[in-house]
């Protein structure tokens, strides 16, 4: 799956985190701009096996484990999750793409990933030269967005944030119940049995319920005050902005994607695709099209 990836570890403030790395490193200017991708719940890297090999023949590519998932480590949420904040998620993006040289890169990323993707785009816009973002709108637009549709297809959300330790409780009861039953209600024929195997041993890893939960928790808490705090200073992500939602999928049902990003960004462009919610698995020759045409003219 991972021929011609090298396996790495970056640690910042204690907290370890899993990455892969591949594609060209020759002199400046002989390789495409760098790319960081990112996964989403309750994914690991693995989601972009169909996409990182084709990326990394033009492109330096580097894949991360989010805090909480995959084999990255899975820190104490703290006071209010503060440790799964999406700034905290973004510093260990920006800090491992710095580590490995890369100044200034583009962010292909999904669900938590792509919500990471934003608060890195804001945080720390010197870094972020553009990002294709997978299957969300803004965290706050869809909070305050959310109707009776999407509380119930999106119930997960909702479940996830409830107190400790109740949720957690129920995913350690069987964690592989969990994964079939909330990534099969939206199909699951596509998924290849290496990257499904993936899945299942990493939800199965100690901490895995604590850290995805601390992550919900984080989105409909801390994150929220920060993304209220933006919009009140009118900070915006300046980057290009490419966005594909699924056809499908509930997020192209519940809301108006693009006309949300516009709201927050100022350079948004973007598409539905004839897929579902796991686009990069489902429809990843048209991710490949996008992610060639939309990064590979830097």
């Amino acid at each position: 799956m991972w021929n011609g990836f090298e396996t790495l570890s970056f640690t910042r403030d204690g907290v370890q985190l899993f990455a892969r790395q591949g594609g060209p490193r020759g002199a400046s200017g002989a390789a495409g701009l760098p790319l960081l991708l990112l996964h989403g719940h309750p994914q690991t890297m693995a989601m972009w096996h169909r996409v990182a090999p084709a990326l990394a023949e033009r492109h330096p590519v580097v894949l991360m484990d989010l805090r909480g998932y995959g084999d990255s480590d899975r820190p104490p949420a703290g006071e209010g999750s503060a440790a799964y904040a999406k700034r905290e998620m973004a510093r260990d993006a920006v800090g491992l793409m710095r580590h490995l040289g890369h100044e200034r890169f583009g962010v292909l990323a999904h669900d938590r990933g792509a919500r990471v993707a934003h608060r890195l785009a804001l945080d720390h816009p010197e870094a972020v030269d553009r990002l294709l973002l997978l299957d969300i709108a803004p965290t706050l637009a869809m909070y305050e967005g959310t109707t009776e549709a999407f509380a119930r297809g999106y119930w997960h959300w909702f479940f996830l944030i409830q107190p400790a330790p109740l949720p957690e409780r129920l995913i350690e009861a069987d964690p592989l119940a969990y994964l079939r039953d909330g990534m099969g209600r939206r199909g699951g024929a596509f998924f290849d049995p290496r990257a499904w195997a993936e899945y299942e041993r990493c939800i199965q890893r100690a901490g895995s319920a604590a850290g995805i939960c601390a992550d919900y928790r984080a989105s409909a808490g801390i994150d929220l005050d920060h993304d209220r705090a933006d919009r009140a200073a009118g900070r915006r992500v300046r980057a290009p902005l490419r966005v594909l939602w699924g056809a499908s999928g509930v997020v192209g049902r519940c809301f108006d994607p693009l006309a949300l990003w516009r709201a927050a960004a100022d350079d948004v462009s973007g598409r539905a695709v004839d897929s579902g919610h796991y686009i990069a698995e489902q429809a990843p020759a048209e991710v490949l099209a996008e992610a060639t045409e939309f990064f590979g003219d830097k």
